[in-house]
């Protein structure tokens, strides 16, 4: 079952323009994966989400072995954001989320982070 807002996004990057994300893990931003990005997402209405969006078959099934990414718009640089913006066709200060990756099952599991107050 394919949850999240990849169906629902308000705009979607096609993979190959968003060179500028990639790796996530060295982008000067406040990055969320796995669980943290489902809470992230569940916090965040469809239309605030900008998807990076599968171009082909390869990188589809690029995206789906990629981690579900959340990236708040407002922690990426300023150059980020304005390439970001060039290809999206609403202002980017309308958007909250950068989603990469499918969020495609419920997880009945539980972080360890759950349990930490417990």
């Amino acid at each position: 079952m394919l949850k999240g807002h990849f169906g629902s996004a308000g705009a979607r990057i096609e993979f190959g323009a968003a060179d500028c994300l990639f790796p996530v893990e060295e982008l000067d931003a406040t990055v969320h994966q796995y669980r943290d990005a489902q809470l992230a997402l569940n916090d965040v209405d469809g239309a605030n989400v900008i998807v990076v969006a599968p171009t082909s078959l390869a990188t589809s099934h690029l995206l789906t072995d990629h981690a579900l990414t959340a990236i708040p718009v407002e922690s990426l640089p300023s150059a980020v954001q304005t390439q970001i913006a060039d290809m999206i066709d609403a202002p980017i200060e309308t958007f909250e989320i950068i989603q990469i990756g499918k969020w495609n099952s419920s997880s009945s599991n539980h972080s360890l982070a759950e349990f930490a107050d417990a």
